[in-house]
């Protein structure tokens, strides 16, 4: 237990919460970030969520209280505890009477134990798909039906009356439904009831119908009994806590999923891909998003009473999924994880190197710190966990050249000077090679018709939204027709998709004036994992209209119309008859490379177009360093004629510049001498990364040792060092870090590791490299797991503890 108050205890300072149960070590501080009242720091230019600010900051509710006392979701009790044990539990203990003096008189009716058919194998666990759940208390979705037994002092009456009480929260209250009684036979209100399904002898089987619309979280449970000789309730009993969950297999429900593959795909799947890079050229990773592993599930709660959010609201997905989006980032509230886009991660993680969701969250809910560091793809790797876990249908989503608007316009703004060269310290508008968020799917009736089905959930700290770093959820349609007005966060997400590059250059007298307008440079691709397989899907077309269509235009320019540039349209460019195509040669990070622009005369009369092209290296959110090499040349080009522009790029030259992922920017400018025409476009392009080699040796078998290899070569003809692998795997390995020390250039390792699988079926393990030198590096395998003969039941933790620090020795090492 901590010996000392907690500073950093969320949204609101008064609010109690429970410690961890086991010695915390020293948190990681957060990395310093200037103040948000003074100039723009490198976190504002880097990192971000919602230009929508309302003056009021009224959508979290109030203040709960005491969140330890009964129904609390946090509590220290160690999640799924008796998952080794394959005896069904059964609750018994002694009760009290009404005058609670534990008086038992003959004849009353007395509850002597309770079977809420809770183990992974029972019908209520299969019927409300949560049997994956490495839990053995009752998970159930609301809205559908589960069952219940009774042990009962004698044979039930139909004089007895018998009443289920399950109980949520610091104060629970009927009218707020965190105290909702059900009277067995009789007709309970917000279609919560029980019925009797079999009477025999002194069992007594109950049907139980939840609520399509309850609040989600861990309920307590009791039983209260009537007869002529009294009453009689039963205790409390943590063995008969229940888990309620969003439904999206109930059609009464909001968050309802009309498609059974869509279901398999967006809640019930524990992995998926996660694309990054550029447009042309796009990189993919697997993620373990391990919503069923054993702690997870109390993590997402944690996070919820970490919030303060309050129990009474908890039944709305609307309300949830925004919060989650406020609490997955540290700021404001010290959420899951800290936020860091300075390539210095020497205390704490890479954000390249995490493999999945699982090591985060359970970090989070042993100590109560913010974990080190997270990035756009994992806030977004977390949050499609957190809310997959709790029943939504979410998934992640990749946007290419994604822009960061900083100012409402609606408009990316780029300044250049008199020669075309940027002026960076003027462009705070970026644009992101590429950015990862979250769809959700729900009805959202606190909007107009027309606007249910997939929500944007953004848990990247961009920009405040209400004064938080939240953002969403956010109709897409919303977002594809321009209409800003529309809740929440519409006006940047619509930014981030469908606005246009704006190039102003500095005149002679210091003015800016527009010379040109790239319409096409936003948003070019949005994707996600295919349903059912590991293809990339296109879903473009979901967020904005076809480029260039009058559908579209009319999306931008009524957008616009509402940012803080209305009239920009006004001032528009002169004729374009030179044509200007970039290309970058496709290269492995440690090679040489070219990167080569195009001119292509498409005027009957001769043009001379003078050239500069300045690359320098950038961070994925479009943040640039220096101006490493730049070229300039003037073209003539014949009437048809085109022409090529050559920059070599040696690696001698990029390698002491190079920064996360290995991106550059190339920034083209050009001036067509006889009819004014202005040239710019910026090119990004990336330097690939190797990938792992993972091979099984051997088969699958639940609860049988086995064993996998992993390769690598070192593409750089330096040493990395201090060489870190990750293995994570849902149903097969808990997160484990392996240190492996240095590997030298062009060195080939292979290591191998055991595993022991605790779930059947197609399962992934995942790996991952990190080092100073060298990040983005990973590998996947998929494991089909075989049951166990004679199927004497699943254990908890897979693959036993997390194993943190631990130095392995190569099993081999070759040159290259």
């Amino acid at each position: 237990m901590l010996d000392r108050p907690r500073s950093d205890v969320g949204r609101w300072g008064g609010n109690p919460w429970h410690p961890p149960s086991t010695p915390s070590p020293s948190p990681e501080p957060e990395p310093e970030r200037r103040s948000r009242r003074g100039g723009r720091s490198f976190w504002a230019r880097c990192c971000g969520c919602c230009s929508c600010r309302n003056a009021a900051d009224d959508d979290w509710g109030p203040e709960p209280s005491d969140s330890r006392d009964r129904g609390s979701s946090s509590g220290t009790r160690r999640p799924g505890s008796r998952g080794s044990d394959s005896r069904r539990p059964i609750s018994r203990g002694s009760g009290v009477n009404a005058a609670g003096d534990g008086t038992i008189r003959e004849g009353m009716l007395v509850v002597t134990g309770v079977d809420l058919m809770s183990l992974r194998s029972d019908r209520n666990r299969r019927e409300h798909h949560t049997d994956e759940y490495e839990y053995d208390e009752l998970i159930v979705r609301r809205g559908q039906p589960f069952h219940v037994l009774l042990l009962l002092s004698r044979t039930y009456e139909s004089s007895d009356r018998i009443t289920l009480e399950l109980l949520i929260g610091n104060n629970p209250e009927v009218g707020k439904g965190t105290h909702v009684i059900i009277p067995v036979g009789k007709g309970g209100s917000g279609g919560w009831k029980a019925q009797v399904v079999k009477a025999n002898g002194q069992n007594l089987n109950l049907r139980v119908h939840t609520s399509p619309s309850a609040i989600i979280g861990k309920f307590q449970f009791t039983v209260r009994t009537q007869s002529d000789a009294g009453e009689f309730q039963l205790p409390f009993d943590p063995r008969n806590e229940i888990y309620i969950l969003f439904n999206p297999w109930c059609p009464e429900d909001i968050v309802y999923v009309d498609h059974e593959d869509w279901r398999q795909e967006y809640v019930l799947n524990e992995s998926g891909r996660i694309y990054y890079g550029t447009e042309a050229q796009i990189g993919e990773r697997t993620w373990n998003y391990g919503q069923f592993d054993h702690g997870v599930l109390d993590a997402c709660l944690y996070i919820l009473d970490r919030r303060g959010m309050p129990y009474g609201g908890r039944g709305d997905p609307v309300s949830v999924s925004r919060v989650i989006s406020a609490m997955v980032n540290s700021l404001d509230d010290n959420g899951v994880l800290i936020g860091n886009w300075s390539g210095d991660y020497s205390r704490g993680t890479n954000p390249s190197a995490w493999v999945g969701s699982v090591e985060i969250l359970l970090s989070y809910l042993r100590t109560g710190y913010s974990v080190p560091y997270g990035q756009c793809w994992v806030f977004a790797g977390v949050t499609t966990t957190v809310l997959r876990c709790l029943g939504l249908a979410t998934r992640t989503v990749t946007n290419f050249n994604s822009a960061h608007d900083t100012d409402t316009s609606l408009t990316m703004d780029i300044y250049f000077d008199e020669n075309m060269k940027p002026l960076e310290h003027l462009n705070h508008d970026s644009v992101w090679n590429f950015h990862v968020w979250n769809d959700c799917w729900m009805k959202r009736p606190d909007l107009p018709s027309g606007f249910d089905g997939w929500q944007v959930v953004d848990a990247t700290p961009q920009e405040t939204s209400s004064g938080i770093f939240c953002c969403g959820p956010c109709s897409v349609e919303s977002i594809k027709n321009g209409l800003v007005y529309m809740k929440y966060d519409t006006p940047f997400i619509f930014a981030e998709v469908n606005s246009d590059k704006v190039y102003w250059q500095r005149q002679d007298d210091g003015s800016f004036k527009i010379v040109y307008v790239e319409e096409k440079a936003i948003g070019t691709l949005v994707v996600t994992k295919a349903i059912g397989s590991n293809m990339r899907e296109d879903i473009t077309y979901l967020y904005k209209h076809p480029e260039g269509s009058d559908a579209e235009r009319k999306a931008v320019e009524t957008a616009a119309a509402h940012g803080s540039k209305p009239n920009v349209y006004a001032n528009r460019g002169s004729a374009e008859d030179v044509a200007m195509q970039v290309e970058a040669q496709d290269a492995v990070m440690g090679q040489d490379l070219n990167v080569s622009v195009m001119l292509t005369n498409q005027s009957s009369s001769r043009r001379t177009v003078k050239l500069h092209l300045y690359l320098s290296v950038t961070y994925y959110t479009g943040v640039t360093g220096t101006i490493f090499k730049e070229t300039k040349k003037e073209v003539a080009l014949a009437p048809g004629a085109s022409d090529h522009v050559t920059m070599p790029v040696a690696y001698k030259e990029y390698r002491p510049h190079l920064v996360d992922q290995g991106a550059m920017l190339l920034n083209v400018s050009g001036h067509v001498k006889e009819s004014g025409q202005v040239l710019a476009k910026q090119h990004t392009f990336r330097l690939r990364t190797p990938d792992l080699s993972l091979t099984l040796l051997g088969a699958a078998v639940v609860g049988q040792e086995c064993e996998v290899q992993i390769v690598f070569k070192n593409p750089l003809p330096v040493t990395l060092t201090n060489v870190v692998f990750r293995l994570e795997g849902s149903g097969l390995q808990r997160p484990k870090i392996l240190n492996v020390g240095d590997i030298g250039g062009n060195e080939t390792v292979t290591l191998r590791q055991t595993f022991v699988p605790v779930r059947p079926g197609p399962r992934q393990l995942i790996a991952s490299l990190d080092s100073p030198q060298l990040s983005q590096v990973h590998g996947v395998i998929q494991v089909d797991v075989a049951p166990a003969s004679g199927d004497r039941g699943l254990l908890s933790d897979a693959g036993g503890d997390s194993h943190l620090g631990e130095t392995i020795p190569m099993a081999s090492r070759g040159g290259a």
